[in-house]
């Protein structure tokens, strides 16, 4: 591939809903650049972007894909997102190196809530973005519904720059609304212009009052004329189109088919016409050595750094880290350096990815996006840099899973070879997370969504060779004592020569404190006890609390006294000692009024103000209490409460079902409190009868 300079280079993310046609419409660019002969179908399986066993079974992206379209003298490094919630940390990883956006809608399905959340992290990076509607083929499409809510929605900013023309049922053509011409495609795929149709000259005079009315609101001096009744001229307009568009002022409309490869063309033509290069934008990181800001802006006549925004990992094609250089320019056998690990690797070959072919480029420019292979110790969101010059950029923050599952390896023996293959996983996916949760014998993994797991769960097998089963977590519950209880306990035994022989008197009592497990004292006098066996009776209580008798659960917040005992000269030690406490434990703590804690979290769910009365409903249904609802800054309500860990089971689900979707949710582990004894005696109930069929078997 050619080596384009920074001014040549536009990156821009597709961004939009689950099934809006973001995939295709990649497929329709790449085909009228000339990249493809034909084009492919997500139904055949034989997309560019779309390559993953995953994506092709499943028939929807996965991850994101960058796809180079060559556009006349031009490189579009295109980053194809999937739209589906569980995959949002593609998303984040892609908009934090694009440079401009297309959120892409379809035109019969309208404005849905992935198009929001698309315009929303816009917003956040403050991306110029236009918006694409596609579908226009099919009859029930409504662009210009789309544009009365898009203006709804976001105000005068959104500018309509074409109409869409249809005969028969048929999409034939489009009007241009800056020239107020006609034009119509032809067999061979050329236009030809012809007269604006009567039936169109009502909406072409709404949407070019809206153009206008757009182009106005960009300056005092433009809004005065536009109030006087003059009109634009068409430079006039298409340079405050340049300007507004690429500072986000402006957010253009457009309209196309992708199936019919219709409307591309000009959307290609606009992209190079108004969405700002790299050069347009700025990037600062910091100087490690020096502690400065280095304003990086893209500038190739800088020392070289680029951020790793992605990072591929395949058993076939091997590791590719995804990077923007964000000054300088890189060439093959360079020697970056990568401040966060400490260490320097040579880059080999450069490449840049299409889809997941790399192939193979001498330079990168400024702004450009490319790939490395084989970097060992980089991983997403590093640095890299020179030694002498070691540049930090601050690292994309990516959502935090909240949603996890139990798993279990199918075959025993696996162990090893899944934890290998989930390493490798989460270096390409920053929202995968395994925790080993050894206190209540689980392993645990972490996703975005019931959806995110299944995956997971269908690329080990795939990919990886390996099989697991997801099952429900087990809840981390405690035991605890909420009275006093006087006890004895002797431990003693006879068999020949030595015997064993071990008595305590003890008191147990809640300590109040529930962060730790027991608190030890002893107030022996005379010596009933001698000191030496002080240290066993401590052991006895410390190997009794891993365990409670209740239900096997951990202990918290109890206090052991030993007051009184007796021993033998000669039969007493450690070892009877420590056996003689743990039996006064376990019958003191089922005399001191026993009790089973569960884990409470703090909740914050975030949703428009409509959803509101369900999820209150709902929390309240979990055993939730709400503590208080605020607005937030994008115009969504944040609803906060306290709720029993083991009622977030299938929150995710439910969530997403009860807001279309427009419903996230975090939480964080606060306390523990008695549960209720429904809850209680069904967890006793079935971990009696677990530990039952654990020692039968």
């Amino acid at each position: 591939m050619n080596v384009y300079t920074t001014d040549k280079i536009r990156n821009v993310v597709l961004l939009g809903h689950g099934g809006c046609g973001k995939t295709s419409l990649v497929e329709a660019m790449a085909y009228l650049s000339g990249m493809t002969t034909r084009m492919g179908k997500i139904s055949d399986g034989n997309t560019i972007s779309d390559y993953d066993k995953e994506e092709i079974k499943r028939q929807f992206s996965i991850t994101t894909s960058m796809v180079p379209i060559i556009w006349g003298e031009h490189k579009i490094n295109i980053l194809d997102t999937p739209g589906y919630f569980d995959f949002v940390g593609e998303v984040e990883e892609a908009v934090s190196v694009a440079d401009a956006a297309i959120i892409v809608v379809s035109g019969k399905a309208g404005i849905q809530v992935g198009t929001k959340k698309a315009w929303e992290i816009c917003e956040k990076y403050k991306l110029p973005r236009m918006v694409f509607v596609t579908d226009m083929d099919i009859d029930e499409a409504s662009y210009r519904q789309v544009v009365a809510d898009l203006q709804e929605l976001y105000g005068k900013k959104i500018a309509p720059f074409h109409l869409p023309v249809r005969e028969n049922g048929q999409f034939v053509g489009y009007v241009n609304v800056l020239q107020q011409r006609a034009k119509r495609w032809k067999e061979d795929g050329t236009v030809e212009k012809f007269e604006v149709p009567e039936y169109s000259k009502e909406n072409l005079n709404l949407c070019r009052d809206a153009l206008m009315e757009a182009v106005a609101e960009t300056s005092e001096e433009l809004m005065e004329r536009y109030f006087n009744g003059e009109e634009f001229s068409e430079d006039e307009i298409r340079q405050a189109l340049r300007v507004n568009v690429s500072d986000g002022s402006i957010v253009p409309v457009l309209m196309g088919s992708n199936i019919l490869a219709r409307g591309v063309y000009t959307l290609l033509v606009d992209i190079v016409k108004y969405l700002p290069s790299p050069e347009k934008r700025s990037c600062t990181g910091i100087n490690a050595k020096t502690n400065e800001v280095f304003a990086a802006d893209y500038d190739f006549a800088k020392a070289k750094s680029a951020y790793v925004f992605k990072t591929i990992v395949d058993p076939f094609i091997g590791k590719y880290s995804l990077i923007k250089v964000n000054s300088g320019v890189l060439k093959s056998d360079d020697v970056l350096y990568n401040y966060h690990k400490d260490v320097e690797e040579k880059i080999g070959k450069l490449y840049v990815m299409r889809g997941n072919k790399a192939e193979e480029v001498k330079e990168l420019h400024a702004g450009d996006l490319g790939a490395l292979a084989k970097l060992g110790s980089v991983m997403t969101t590093d640095s890299l840099s020179t030694k002498n010059n070691p540049i930090v950029y601050i690292r994309t923050s990516i959502s935090t899973p909240y949603t996890y599952m139990r798993y279990k390896a199918v075959k025993k023996g696996d162990e090893d070879k899944i934890s290998q293959a989930l390493q490798k996983m989460m270096q390409e996916d920053l929202t995968l997370k395994h925790v080993n949760d050894s206190e209540n014998g689980q392993t645990l993994l972490y996703g975005m969504g019931d959806q995110h797991l299944e995956i997971v769960v269908s690329k080990l097998l795939e990919k990886y060779k390996v099989e697991v089963e997801l099952k429900r977590p087990k809840i981390a519950f405690r035991e605890t004592i909420r009275k006093k209880a006087d006890v004895e306990s002797k431990y003693k035994k006879q068999s020949g020569g030595h015997g064993q022989y071990g008595h305590v008197k003890m008191t147990f009592e809640p300590s109040g404190n529930l962060e730790e497990a027991y608190e030890f004292d002893q107030v022996v006098v005379g010596g009933a006890v001698p000191k030496n066996f002080f240290p066993a009776v401590e052991k006895g209580i410390q190997e009794s609390v891993l365990s409670g008798p209740l239900a096997a659960y951990p202990v918290v917040g109890v206090k052991a006294v030993l007051y009184d005992g007796s021993y033998h000269p000669v039969d007493s030690s450690e070892l009877a000692f420590k056996m003689a406490t743990r039996q006064a434990f376990k019958k003191g703590f089922l005399e001191a009024s026993p009790v089973l804690l569960e884990p409470i979290a703090n909740l914050k769910v975030t949703v428009p103000d409509s959803y509101t009365g369900d999820i209150m409903g709902d929390l309240n249904k979990r055993r939730g209490r709400v503590l208080g609802m605020n607005p937030d800054n994008n115009g969504y309500q944040v609803i906060e409460a306290d709720i029993p860990m083991m009622e977030l089971f299938g929150y995710n689900t439910n969530l997403r079902s009860m807001t279309g979707g427009s419903g996230v949710y975090s939480y964080e582990f606060v306390r523990y409190e008695q549960a209720p004894e429904d809850v209680a005696k069904k967890e006793i109930e079935a971990r009696a009868s677990k530990l039952t069929t654990e020692e039968d078997s």
